[in-house]
């Protein structure tokens, strides 16, 4: 964690630099919550942590792609689809509840259909870095190493779940219900790390749940985004809806993320990298 965390920063401030001419102002600008930041943060730890990846846990350790569960292209792929499909379920579940039981709703806004598309494509690929990268520092190769020492329920409580969401304590809005469903979203990522596809699996459960959000215009974790066409309004009250948090900060999350962890663990049971 800490050599993944080192070499994200001094890629954070390589960017800073050739971008403003100053690492101090630079990272300022990072730590304000809008699209680049998301972009370059997720860039930046996503080769950080591939980087302390591959010199502890293949050069150090000498594990193969297996033990990590990178998966071969033909499970990882199946993986992916599924995970992305369970995650997006969770998400627009969380959405619907919010709306039936706490009176959130979507409201036209400016823009046309087109406009909305593209968009919702580009919130897309933004995202796909920064989940990658989280699974690759949460749910890699310090969840493998703990779940060998500790157990893996153990480790996935630990790692998967409590330290994901100490990481999340300084997002916009958050607040204590926020906080235990992301440590909660944390362990369901960590049962469909542990499911057929691996890192693959959870990399397109985590991305399926905060694209959906995203793209529907609702905030993840805080972070708000920007979408043509309609705006997310939360309703009361936010314990139930999660207020300015999004969804995450609110009970009807916990209910579709303990959900999707109950139709995880039931396709997990078909162990098979």
């Amino acid at each position: 964690m800490l050599l993944g965390l080192s070499a994200s920063g001094t890629v954070m401030a390589i960017w800073a630099l050739a971008k403003y001419g100053s690492v101090a102002d630079g990272l300022t600008r990072i730590l304000v919550a809008r699209t680049d930041q998301i972009v370059v943060a997720g860039t930046s730890q996503l080769l950080g942590f591939a980087f302390a990846t591959w010199a502890i846990g293949f050069r150090a350790l000498r594990l193969q792609r297996r033990d990590l569960r990178w998966a071969p292209p033909r499970i990882g792929l199946k993986g992916f689809a599924i995970g992305l499909t369970i995650g997006a379920a969770a998400a627009g579940l969380a959405l619907l509840g919010a709306v039936a039981l706490a009176h959130s709703h979507w409201s036209p806004d400016d823009g046309g259909l087109k406009d909305y598309v593209t968009q919702a494509v580009k919130t897309f690929v933004v995202l796909a870095p920064a989940a990658l990268s989280e699974e690759i520092m949460f749910r890699g190769l310090p969840l493998v190493l703990l779940a060998a020492v500790l157990g893996r329920a153990t480790a996935l409580v630990v790692v998967a779940g409590l330290v994901f969401a100490l990481f999340h304590t300084l997002n916009p809005s958050v607040n204590a219900l926020g906080l235990g469903n992301i440590a909660l979203a944390g362990i369901f990522l960590g049962v469909a790390f542990y499911a057929p596809g691996g890192l693959w699996t959870a990399f397109g459960a985590h991305l399926g749940w905060n694209a959906t959000l995203a793209v529907l215009d609702a905030p993840v974790s805080g972070l708000p985004f920007d979408i043509p066409l309609l705006d997310y309004c939360a309703g009361a009250p936010d314990w139930l809806s999660g207020g300015r948090f999004g969804p995450e900060g609110g009970l009807i999350a916990t209910v579709a993320i303990t959900a999707a962890i109950v139709v995880t663990m039931r396709w997990a049971q078909k162990e098979t990298v």
